[in-house]
């Protein structure tokens, strides 16, 4: 049974309305009505609702005008705009007003139903994401192991979208971004809203284990299989069936591992270390991975099909240097996590100067950070520090005395400068090729010609 939800219907052909209302009752939400735009902004200042179905052709206030009004009243409750006259420039125009998404008329049932639950679900998540935001009260601040995604900015919206649309199918999931990023509690979303959400969740580090040990930690094993193997053992799959697994850091997966999985993406069933029985198995798969999964594909590191079978949905985590709107936001957010219930203030100065900086460690060195100034304050002013070059740091060009000095080749020039600039980029980015490529703003296989030619060795 659905937890009660209000959708408003914005239409002015009455049978249209009872069409869509009778749907959506038996689906178990409640409905609301209005016959033109007009009366749906009035429905929708004194209601709650969770979302809005707004007809584009209407008398009186047509549904791009009645869309500008609703989004006054609530930005972030989304809106679906129904019509019978589709064109892309309509649907750009809608998107563009920030509607969720456009639905021509007639349209097909099963497609309207899922588009009607992403929405609701992603309305959930930005609500769930407000409410976390804005506690101030020491008792309602969230544990250490329950932190929230906090952001504001237009990737962070697009990524809480993404696990709106990923979170109720049982598609598998591919979380990619830098360490320190929030991977998992991205992963924690996703089976947070999934259909899965009341079955086992279970999550492991494939880097944090030896090879055989991994293999046993995942697929578990029965007894005698190897020397220490006292007892039948059940392995993560087995734990999380008919749930969710997380497999962290799945590049560090052996290839042999990871023909193991592929087996239990393909035929839904493994075998347990030394058994000869395979074992059924129900589970949804969200993988993640701190490297680019591109790269290590194309470098054999991850199996190419495996690839395939978990990159059904793609959520890419933008490292924190991306998303310096943010910061303020998760300042606030470590200080009442760590420091509940004191006011600190963290000047302006300050706070820009955290906006400019690179972060090599992400999200989790601002919070390493934050925790660390508020043990150092004195009283309520706190100086919040990063070990970071601000990211727009000028590089010096390199050989210009010796041009001015003895006159130099302008192509040696060139070069000289080129290596410097990659050399810096790498050095920043820890040896990210993909980073640096991103940096320097240059497709990353004409960084990797850079580097090959001039012989660059970033260890």
């Amino acid at each position: 049974m659905k937890n009660k939800k209000n959708i408003l219907i914005i239409d002015d052909e009455a049978p249209m309305r009872k069409n869509i209302r009778d749907i959506l009752s038996l689906e178990g939400y409640g409905i609301l009505e209005a016959e033109n735009g007009l009366a749906g902004v009035d429905v929708a200042l004194n209601n709650e609702i969770d979302l809005i179905l707004l007809d584009c052709n209407m008398p009186v206030m047509d549904g791009f005008a009645a869309l500008s009004e609703l989004k006054l009243i609530n930005p972030e409750r989304p809106v679906i705009m129904l019509t019978a006259y589709g064109t892309n420039e309509r649907v750009i125009e809608a998107i563009k007003k920030g509607a969720y998404d456009y639905i021509e008329k007639p349209f097909e049932l099963s497609e309207f139903l899922i588009i009607v639950e992403r929405a609701i679900n992603y309305y959930d998540l930005l609500k769930e994401l407000n409410t976390l935001r804005n506690r101030i009260s020491p008792k309602e601040i969230v544990s250490v192991n329950e932190d929230p995604i906090i952001g504001k900015s237009l990737k962070m919206k697009e990524i809480l979208k993404l696990i709106g649309l990923a979170a109720p199918s049982d598609a598998n999931v591919l979380i990619q971004g830098d360490s320190g990023t929030g991977k998992e509690l991205i992963a924690d979303a996703i089976q947070r809203h999934s259909l899965r959400k009341e079955k086992p969740y279970v999550k492991i580090n494939c880097g944090a284990f030896t090879e055989s040990l991994l293999e046993s930690e995942i697929f578990g094993h029965e007894k005698g299989a190897f020397t220490g193997a006292t007892s039948q053992k059940l392995g993560r799959f087995e734990l999380a069936n008919e749930g969710t697994i997380f497999l962290d850091e799945i590049n560090n997966m052996s290839p042999s591992l990871q023909v193991r999985l592929l087996r239990i993406l393909q035929h839904q069933s493994f075998f347990r270390v030394g058994g000869e029985v395979p074992v059924p198995v129900n589970t949804r798969i969200i993988a993640a991975s701190n490297k680019n999964i591109e790269q290590e594909v194309e470098e054999g590191r991850l199996r190419k099909d495996l690839f395939y079978r978990l990159n059904v949905v793609r959520i890419n985590v933008p490292p924190l240097r991306e998303r310096s709107d943010d910061i303020p936001l998760l300042v606030e957010h470590f200080l009442s996590k760590y420091a509940p219930g004191k006011k600190f203030i963290v000047s302006n100065e300050n706070m820009s100067k955290l906006k400019e900086c690179y972060w090599h460690g992400n999200v989790r060195e601002l919070e390493n950070n934050v925790q660390r100034a508020i043990v150092m304050a004195r009283e309520n002013f706190i100086e919040i520090e990063s070990s970071d070059e601000p990211v727009k740091a000028e590089l010096p060009l390199p050989g210009f005395d010796m041009i001015a000095n003895k006159g130099i080749p302008f192509k040696q020039v060139v070069e000289d400068f080129e290596k410097s600039l990659i050399t810096r980029a790498l050095i920043a980015t820890k040896g990210n090729r993909t980073e640096a490529a991103k940096l320097l703003k240059i497709h990353r296989r004409h960084l990797y010609t850079k580097i090959n030619d001039y012989k660059i060795n970033i260890s």
